[in-house]
C-alpha cells in the first residue's frame, strides 16, 4: 500500500507512471494501427511513434492522428536509434505475422518474426529510457490436442507443444522478451496471449475459414472455440500499455462455442472430411494464404482451445465486453454472411431428428421389456 501523503499525492504518483513516449510496431496492420489511433487520443501520452516496414494507407495514416510514422524494419539496427533518440519509455510489439509470405515460405516467416523480435528487444535492453514492453502473443503457444486440459492457465503446457510455424515462433519470441526482463529487471514485461480473434473488420485465417460457403470439419471431431472480439483485443492492448502490469495474461472472451455451432450460426454448410483430406478444401487453402496446412492448424480444427482468463480480470484489470458467441455473431453481421442454409431450418430439422430418435428409442425399449 502507498504511504500516506498530502491530498492528491497518490493521484499524481499514478499519473507519473503513465507512458509518455510509446512506440508501436506493426502499425500498418489492424491491431497496431488502431492501437496507435487510440493512444494518440490519450492526453496523458506525449508522443506516439508508429513503426512499420511498409507505408500505411491514407485512411490508416489519417486515423493515426498526431502519431509520428517511421518507416523501419525492426530487423534493422536502425530501430535502436529510433528508440534511443526519441527516449521511448514504452514499446508495444504487435508486428509478429501469422501467415507465411508468398515468397520465402516458413523460413521467411521465422526470419521476419524471430529475428525482428530479437533485434527489437536488444534495442530495448540498450535504451535506458525504456521501462515497459508489451508483447502481443497468442494462445497458439499452448497447441491443441485430445489430452489438453479443459482450461489452459498461464502456467499450463500443452501435451504436444507446437514445433513449427507461427506458434513455435511465438514461443521463441516470448522466451526472448522474458530474457529482456531478466537482464533489465527495471523493465515491466507484459505478455498477452490472445485467443483467436474475430470481428467484422479484422481479417484472420479463422474468419476466412468460417466465411466460405462450405466449411470442412474433421470427421468425428467438434472443436471447442474460445474467441476474442477485435475490439476487446485492442482494449486489452491499450490496458496493458497504460497499466504497465508485468506478467503473462490469457486474453479471451467468456464462454465457448463448438465448431458445429459456429457453422450453424453463420448458415454455412458443414462438410465432414477425414483429417488428412482437409488440405484439399478450397476454404482452408484460402484461410492459410494458399499454403499447406500444418499439424498445428489441423489440431486446432480438430480440438480447439480454451483458456482460463481469471488473471486477465483480477491482475491486469481488464474484462472482455463481448462473449465468444457475441463476438462470433458480430463477425457474421459485420461480414454480411448471408446464410446458405437458414439456421432456423437447421435447428428445426435437428429437433425433428431428435424427436424421431427418441420415439425409436422408446419403441425399442418397449419391445425389450415386452420380450
Amino acid at each position: 500500500m502507498d504511504e500516506a501523503g498530502p491530498p492528491g499525492e497518490s493521484v499524481r504518483r499514478d499519473v507519473r507512471h503513465y507512458p509518455k513516449v510509446v512506440l508501436v510496431t506493426g502499425a500498418c496492420r489492424f491491431l497496431g494501427g488502431y492501437l496507435t489511433a487510440r493512444l494518440t487520443q490519450n492526453p496523458l501520452i506525449d508522443r506516439v511513434i508508429a513503426v512499420d516496414a511498409v507505408v500505411p494507407s491514407k485512411d490508416m495514416l489519417r486515423r493515426m492522428g498526431r502519431a509520428e510514422f517511421v518507416r523501419a524494419d525492426i530487423r534493422n539496427p536502425f530501430i535502436a536509434k529510433v528508440i534511443r533518440n526519441s527516449e521511448v519509455d514504452t514499446v508495444v510489439h504487435a508486428a509478429a505475422a501469422s501467415y507465411v509470405p508468398r515468397t520465402g515460405g516458413g523460413a521467411a516467416l521465422k526470419e521476419l518474426n524471430v529475428m525482428g523480435a530479437m533485434q527489437l528487444f536488444a534495442a530495448c535492453q540498450k535504451a535506458p529510457s525504456v521501462r515497459r514492453v508489451v508483447l502481443k502473443s497468442t494462445s497458439e503457444v499452448y497447441g491443441s490436442g485430445a489430452r489438453d486440459p479443459v482450461l489452459f492457465t498461464e502456467d499450463s503446457a500443452g501435451h504436444r507443444p507446437p514445433t513449427s510455424g507461427f506458434p513455435r515462433d511465438s514461443i521463441d519470441i516470448e522466451g526472448y522478451v522474458r530474457g529482456l526482463g531478466r537482464r533489465r529487471p527495471d523493465i515491466a514485461v507484459t505478455i498477452l496471449r490472445m485467443a483467436n480473434m474475430i470481428g467484422p473488420a479484422m481479417d484472420t485465417a479463422l474468419s476466412r475459414y468460417l466465411g466460405g460457403p462450405l466449411v470442412p470439419m474433421v470427421l468425428g471431431r467438434d472443436a471447442r472455440l474460445q474467441l476474442l472480439h477485435e475490439q476487446d483485443a485492442l482494449g486489452a492492448l491499450e490496458r496493458a500499455t497504460m497499466a504497465g502490469k508485468a506478467g503473462t495474461f490469457n486474453i479471451g472472451a467468456d464462454g465457448i462455442i463448438m465448431m458445429s455451432q459456429a457453422i450453424r450460426r453463420s448458415g454455412r454448410i458443414p462438410v465432414p472430411v477425414p483429417g488428412l483430406g482437409l488440405w484439399a478444401m478450397d476454404s482452408l487453402r484460402r484461410a492459410s494464404n494458399y499454403t499447406d496446412i500444418n499439424r498445428e492448424q489441423l489440431d486446432y480444427l480438430s480440438f480447439g482451445r480454451v483458456m482460463d482468463t481469471t488473471r486477465m480480470r483480477t491482475d491486469l484489470g481488464y474484462s472482455a465486453k463481448w462473449t465468444t458467441a457475441e463476438a462470433f455473431d458480430d463477425y457474421v453481421r459485420g461480414r454480411g454472411l448471408n446464410p446458405i442454409i437458414d439456421p432456423k431450418w437447421v435447428r428445426s430439422a435437428e429437433q425433428r431428428a431428435v424427436r424421431v430418435a427418441q420415439r425409436l428409442g422408446d419403441v425399442s425399449f418397449s419391445r425389450v421389456r415386452g420380450g
